[in-house]
């Protein structure tokens, strides 16, 4: 607490016996308020909630298909994305590796314009465009940022089905002829 300190000015015999008014010397003790400050420091720290790291969440399957049990997809459904080296993803729609064309993440005609273009497609020949699905393929110089953003892309663009691939021979080729595949699947 605060606390003045009164100390005697003299003596009356210096000053010829007249009475001197009394110095008053303040001193303010801080303990209280450090005491105080640790208090609300500790008080926040335990009241406050941490922000918990967003994930996005993955069904893996749980174990390898079989023949009997593969469904069979309507080719039209499907969008093929293959991430490449230096930011380039090229893509096709089906099953044919025919016309396979290149984008980038981040510009005006980029692989978001591209499923949103997909979409659109889809809700007009279907009635909606949740029946995609989106394959998601990486060569070996892709990045692994690559993936996160086309994870990202799904989750930007509602594609509520897509699947990570493994990247066929025939679309390695393709990619290696500027988007030609020689051998039609």
């Amino acid at each position: 607490m605060a606390e003045i300190n009164t100390a005697e000015g003299g003596s009356k015999k210096k000053h010829g016996g007249k009475s001197r008014s009394k110095k008053m010397s303040t001193k303010v003790d801080l303990t209280p308020m450090v005491d105080l400050a640790f208090l609300l420091i500790t008080f926040f720290m335990l009241t406050t909630t941490l922000n918990k790291p967003n994930a996005m969440e993955l069904n893996m399957p749980k174990k390898a298909l079989d023949d009997k049990e593969m469904v069979k997809i309507n080719e039209e459904l499907l969008l093929n994305i293959i991430l490449d080296k230096d930011n380039a993803v090229w893509f096709y729609e089906g099953t044919t590796v025919l016309g396979l064309k290149k984008t980038v993440f981040a510009n005006e005609k980029g692989i978001r314009d591209i499923i949103y273009w997909k979409q659109d497609k889809l809700e007009k020949s279907y009635g909606s465009k949740d029946t995609m699905i989106c394959l998601i393929k990486t060569t070996e110089d892709a990045k692994f940022k690559n993936m996160v953003d086309a994870l990202d892309e799904m989750d930007i663009t509602g594609v509520k089905r897509y699947a990570l691939q493994d990247i066929q021979a025939i679309e390695i080729e393709a990619i290696k002829n500027g988007g030609n595949a020689k051998v039609i699947q």
